[in-house]
C-alpha cells in the first residue's frame, strides 16, 4: 500500500533546511538548461530562505515524513501575490504536485483578510517548457519578458485572484 502525499503550511524552523536541500536538487535541471550554476536558488543561504518564509507563506508536500515539493508566496502592497520557487522532487514530477501546491498557495492568499490578493504572479525561464505548460494550464498568462543575459529570458505570468 502506497503513502499519500499531504500538503501543509511550511514550518519555518523545522522545514527550512529540508526545503533548501530539495531546492538545490530541483534547480540543477534549470542550471543545466541555462548553463548557469550561479542562479539564486542554488546560492540561497539557509538564513535567506528562513527570512523568505517568514515574510510570506510557504507550503510543502510530504510523502510520509519526507518533503517532496514546496512553494513560497508573498503578498505585496499592491495586492500582487508573488509566487516563487515551486519545486517538486524529480522522482515525484508529473503527478500533479506542482498544481496542488499552486492551488494551496492561491487559496491561502485568496482567503487572507484585507487587503486581499488581486492577482497572482510568477516567473520562469523561457526554456523551462514544463513550468510554462503547468502555469498556463492553471490559467496564468504571459504579461512580460525580461532578458537577463544571452542565455536567459525571464517570462512573467499572471492571473487574476
Amino acid at each position: 500500500m502506497g503513502m499519500s502525499v499531504t500538503i501543509s503550511a511550511a514550518d519555518t524552523t523545522q522545514d527550512a533546511e529540508h526545503i533548501l536541500k530539495l531546492q538545490f536538487l530541483c534547480y540543477q535541471r534549470e542550471a543545466e538548461i541555462y548553463q548557469d550554476w550561479s542562479i539564486e536558488p542554488l546560492t540561497q543561504t539557509l538564513d535567506a530562505l528562513r527570512a523568505e518564509l517568514a515574510e510570506g507563506q510557504g507550503f510543502v508536500a510530504r510523502l510520509g515524513d519526507e518533503i517532496v515539493a514546496s512553494v513560497r508566496g508573498r503578498l505585496d502592497e499592491d495586492g500582487t501575490v508573488k509566487i516563487a520557487k515551486l519545486i517538486v522532487h524529480p522522482r515525484m514530477q508529473r503527478h500533479g504536485l506542482g498544481g496542488r501546491l499552486l492551488d494551496a498557495i492561491e487559496a491561502h492568499f485568496a482567503g487572507e483578510p484585507a487587503p486581499a490578493a488581486k492577482r497572482f504572479q510568477l516567473f520562469t525561464g523561457h526554456r523551462s517548457e514544463g513550468n510554462l505548460r503547468l502555469y498556463r494550464s492553471k490559467g496564468y498568462e504571459q504579461v512580460s519578458t525580461r532578458e537577463i543575459g544571452p542565455a536567459l529570458t525571464l517570462v512573467t505570468l499572471e492571473k487574476a485572484a
